[in-house]
């Protein structure tokens, strides 16, 4: 469980291993502000977390050393589920007594104590749902706290120190670390929380189903009698779980048994529209920027909440409509000569799939263009395989990359890119393998038309594919002067 849990006073040497993690580095962002000196490790810093790093102008050593701990001297090591117990800092830090703790151990010490806690959890819709609940309650007039495995688009970060009563919080299922082989959420003291879905998910530490539905059983369970907790009733699991909450139970999704239910959706250019009714008969016209019928549901959940709270919902619905997302969320990134390239973090095939609907959708009668790279520990694996191959149903080209560092998936469990081709081609798909981003950008530019979309899937730098394709295609298609 670590150790040191007594709060450290401020001007306290913080070092944070594995620093360039998304939570990880919005964690960073909340002890500098609240007057603790925060350094770290990590073997890269890749956007946009890198990025932030450096604006906070907080020093982060690359690779991980024993010599940097010995150059610091920190009163408090806090380590990453990135980090594992043969790590030499790590170990160093058993060895000689230093003081440690989990990044959600440390979260819950120094920011969650004295806040009421709102946690977003689910297999899906998490980052984009908890960016959605902080605008809300902007809009209601609050200060949230908050901390978000993403960068705020409004705000070019990802945490808040905010004011009382509420914290938001992205609740991740993964685990906490080697030494708390537990799902990071448990620690986050919830006072009230969102489940928005639930299905498998990270084959490398739930050996099944059955495990993650566990995990968020024993969530709910440390639900307060007097919270809230807001589920997707879409999802069988999610109403099972529900059903074992010691608290109040308000639901939403598209069946007619929800509380809250969503009609007369329309997509458009720049807002999704749709009529938000309750099952008392209350409605509520919301738009949101974010395209999709699985945003539509993200938007839902948050004024389920904000009603269950006894908040103003029209004042909520005007928060949502200023939010604006997160990066790496369907997010553009830059367009030539009326070509899109849009990045987004879907990896699991259910966030594919909805992903690339939601653009097709919004970008009618454009060609969709999904480029994508198998990188997380799951998609590495053959769990998904089949899934795969029904995902970019919505697609016009499918580009799919080699599965970078196979070896970190077992022999005889990992994916096929060329499979995945071959299966999308078999459907009559325009499928393409590529060994790298470079093969995948001569490609682009080998069958670029007008008014393309490129929608980029994945969760890492893509050997910086995003800025790589913008600029050749600037290169190619504008007119040198």
């Amino acid at each position: 469980m670590g150790q040191g849990l007594s709060r450290l006073s401020t001007g306290a040497k913080i070092y944070l291993m594995g620093i360039c993690g998304t939570g990880m580095a919005a964690l960073a962002g909340l002890l500098k502000a609240k007057g603790f000196e925060i350094t770290g490790s990590d073997i890269s810093f890749y956007p946009p977390m890198g990025d932030l790093l450096r604006k906070l102008e907080i020093p982060v050593h690359q690779g991980y050393d024993p010599e940097h701990l010995k150059e610091v001297a920190p009163d408090l090591v806090i380590i990453g589920n990135v980090i594992k117990a043969s790590n030499p800092e790590a170990k160093y830090v058993l060895e000689y007594g230093i003081r440690f703790m989990s990044f959600p151990q440390a979260l819950g010490e120094f920011f969650l104590a004295d806040r009421n806690c709102l946690v977003v959890a689910g297999t899906h819709g998490k980052t984009t749902t908890s960016t959605m609940l902080v605008s809300a309650l902007k809009g209601c007039g609050f200060r949230p706290g908050f901390l978000i495995g993403g960068i705020v688009n409004e705000t070019g970060r990802g945490f808040e120190q905010g004011s009382p009563p509420w914290f938001v919080i992205e609740g991740d299922e993964y685990d906490t670390a080697f030494f708390n082989k537990v799902s990071k959420f448990l620690h986050y003291r919830p006072k009230s929380a969102v489940i928005t879905s639930m299905e498998f998910d990270h084959a490398d530490i739930f050996p099944d189903f059955n495990a993650i539905k566990a995990s968020f059983e024993k969530f709910v369970g440390l639900l307060p009698g007097d919270g809230i907790l807001t589920a997707c009733t879409d999802w069988a699991p999610v109403r099972e779980v529900s059903e074992k909450a010691p608290c109040r139970v308000v639901t939403y999704g598209f069946n007619d048994h929800a509380d809250w239910t969503a009609v007369d959706i329309r997509p458009s250019l720049r807002y999704t529209s749709y009529l938000a009714v309750h099952k008392s008969g209350l409605s509520l016209h919301v738009s949101i920027h974010l395209p999709g019928r699985h945003n539509v549901l993200n938007s839902l959940s948050v004024l389920a909440l904000c009603d269950g709270l006894g908040l103003d919902i029209e004042k909520a619905a005007q928060g949502l409509r200023q939010c604006k997302g997160a990066k790496r969320r369907q997010e553009i990134v830059g367009e030539v000569q009326g070509i899109l390239i849009i990045d987004d973090f879907a990896h699991h095939p259910r966030a594919v799939a909805e992903t690339l609907g939601a653009l097709k959708e919004r970008y009618d009668g454009r060609r969709i263009i999904a480029i994508f790279e198998p990188r997380t520990n799951t998609s590495r694996r053959a769990i998904f395989q089949e899934a795969y191959a029904r995902a970019f149903s919505a697609a016009d080209k499918v580009m799919v990359r080699d599965v970078p560092d196979p070896e970190k998936a077992p022999e005889g469990d990992r994916f096929s890119s060329k499979q995945l081709v071959e299966d999308l081609r078999n459907q009559g798909l325009k499928a393409q393998f590529a060994r790298d981003a470079s093969e995948i950008i001569q490609a682009v530019l080998d069958d670029v038309r007008e008014e393309d979309v490129y929608v980029i899937l994945s969760n890492g730098p893509f050997e910086g594919i995003h800025q790589r394709l913008l600029k050749a295609l600037k290169k190619s298609l504008e007119p040198s002067h």
